[in-house]
């Protein structure tokens, strides 16, 4: 039997995805080693599984994969999306609302509630849903000995680096001082100026870091999102900032979070979808 090892450069989520769909109908075994874990992907390798293809290893970063002559027919239900789940919990915490998140899976939420509980964030968990408790008070929980705490990202099961901008918006709501260390991508914390121009506390150490002292009252501005999650920090800081905020570009936001503004309204905020 022919077997093929395939080394991904990096844990890339799209990169793993189309390996797997490749492999799964690909003769002989595929090995992939380095591979994304994410629970998006293991989302995906269950559901070919249901389909009849043989993978081996999910859950974690080497994945086996016996090549089937074809694919059937089924049904799956998606799972949720996790980082979806983890802006929602930092909407309710920075906003003091009581919020409560169904259909969620446990697993999916360690290291984001580590992340959180670093900020003061406490969540309720039961059986497949998470609470996030009113009013409550946010305090930076310094590590041993009094250091600075620091929330950092990485490959899954690390904190996702989709959730750094929402947890360092949180950030500027707590009292005290943490690092956020963005060690994946280049340009994920600039959009810290506009907190800044809101009356955020944020030094831009560089590229990869920022220090975030709270809490700071922001004021509504009128800003433009560069992409996804920093749109969704901008209107997480718009929700409890004082005064109207205007957020340009929203597309970002819904290539992430469908519905958004309908969503939010029905939590109650005061949130509407302007023609520019």
């Amino acid at each position: 039997m022919l077997c093929k090892d395939v080394f991904l450069d990096e844990a890339s989520v799209m990169a793993t995805e189309n390996a797997v769909m490749v492999a799964a109908l690909t003769p002989g075994v595929t090995v992939i080693g380095n591979a994304a874990c994410e629970p998006h992907v293991q989302d995906l390798c269950r559901f070919l599984g249901s389909l009849g293809a043989r993978i081996q290893g999910i859950e974690s970063n080497v994945l086996r994969i016996e090549g089937v002559s074809s694919l059937g027919g089924g049904d799956w239900e998606i799972g949720p999306d996790h980082i979806e789940v983890g802006s929602f919990i930092g909407l309710a915490a920075i906003t003091g609302s009581d919020v409560t998140i169904d259909g969620v899976k446990d697993a999916d939420l360690v290291s984001i509630l580590h992340a959180f509980e670093k900020l003061g964030v406490r969540v309720e968990q039961g059986d497949g849903f998470a609470r996030v408790p009113p009013r409550q008070e946010l305090v930076v929980q310094d590590d041993l000995g009094g250091h600075v705490p620091k929330i950092e990202d990485g490959p899954w099961p690390a904190f996702p680096s989709d959730l750094t901008s929402v947890a360092l918006t949180v950030a500027t709501q707590a009292d005290g001082t943490i690092l956020m260390f963005e060690k994946m991508f280049e340009n994920r914390l600039f959009f810290t100026d506009k907190l800044v121009s809101m009356g955020a506390r944020i030094i831009l150490c560089d590229p990869h870091r920022a220090v975030v002292t709270g809490p700071s009252k922001l004021r509504g501005q009128r800003m433009e999102s560069p992409d996804i999650r920093a749109g969704m920090a901008m209107l997480l800081a718009s929700l409890c900032a004082d005064g109207p905020s205007t957020i340009g570009a929203v597309y970002q936001i819904d290539k992430g979070y469908e519905r958004i503004d309908e969503r939010l309204r029905a939590l109650g905020a005061q949130i509407e979808r302007v023609e520019s």
